[in-house]
């Protein structure tokens, strides 16, 4: 796909990403492999199941798996507020191998047409927790994107558990 900038010359291929926050670190989703975002409710918790795995819920008459994308990073759980309550999260609707995952996240930014221009190989210093489910990173006016490989993100391998 082609983008023009602001003089209408061609800027090269772009790739559309979903933006989402997990506390203060911004990470993207291919556009293409989202298909929803929506407030996660009613989740019935799973025993035994792994601990990035918040538990199963109903979106539109499907029952989809809900995976904490805090607890799949290695990160701890989101802190209460003062008053004891946690704040509202949001979920992105995501395919693989034909089933539908909700990726819990602390909120969901915007979509983002980027370029090669400020694409980057994922760096060695990056966090070891991200580094193994990245593909790649943008430089964005001081922040850093982190682009997320949603197939190794989902998959529940003996490999891609321990990545976590």
């Amino acid at each position: 796909m082609q983008a023009a900038n602001a003089n209408g010359a061609e800027t090269g291929a772009t790739d559309d990403f979903v933006t989402v926050y997990v506390g203060e670190t911004l990470f993207g989703l291919a556009i293409e492999r989202v298909h929803d975002v929506f407030v996660p409710s009613g989740v019935t918790p799973v025993p035994l199941a792994p601990a990035e795995i918040v538990g199963l819920l109903n979106l539109r008459g499907r029952v989809v798996t809900a995976m904490s994308l805090r607890r799949r990073l290695g990160l701890p759980d989101a802190e209460a507020a003062a008053d004891g309550k946690v704040d509202p999260k949001m979920a992105i609707g995501l395919e693989q191998a034909g089933e539908t995952f909700a990726l819990v996240v602390d909120g969901v930014g915007e979509v983002l047409k980027l370029g090669a221009d400020s694409r980057e190989a994922v760096p060695i210093n990056l966090d070891p927790r991200f580094r193994n489910l990245a593909t790649c990173v943008h430089r964005l006016d001081g922040r850093l994107l982190v682009i997320l490989d949603v197939d190794a993100l989902l998959g529940f391998t003996a490999a891609g558990a321990k990545a976590a």
